[in-house]
């Protein structure tokens, strides 16, 4: 997706204009490898609106900056997401991977510390 670009060059590689929801539905259900999105909060915002996203890469790495763009802001898709997977490079970034697994259930999250080992514990809100 790009709003100033003409053309890309490169390999594998389409530039998405107007209907962008629509044309990825439509490069899913064609044969072939996995479509991925790099650097691009509002693409993946687009993208989650309309169901398309199959699977979440996060990288958090070991470093605050103090200053940057949100990828979830204000007005997101609410989803929840599952956790299948944890990765950590030898430099210390982490990236977690997980799959949308339907709405969110709303409650509250506290993290306690037991004996050195970090436990979460989540308290669910019924919907009234």
């Amino acid at each position: 997706m790009s709003t100033t670009l003409d053309r890309v060059e490169w390999n594998n590689s389409t530039l998405l204009r107007g209907d962008v929801a629509g044309q990825v539905a439509e490069l899913k259900r064609q044969p072939g490898n996995e479509l991925q999105v790099h650097g691009s909060a509002a693409l993946i915002r687009t993208l989650m609106k309309h169901g398309l996203v199959d699977e979440y890469r996060l990288l958090i790495h070991p470093v605050v900056l103090g200053d940057g763009k949100r990828l979830f802001e204000h007005g997101t898709t609410p989803a929840a997401l599952k956790l299948t997977g944890t990765k950590t490079t030898s430099r210390g970034v982490v990236a977690h991977i997980y799959q949308p697994s339907g709405q969110p259930e709303y409650g509250s999250a506290v993290a306690e510390q037991d004996g050195g080992i970090g436990k979460d514990s989540v308290s669910r809100q019924a919907d009234t």
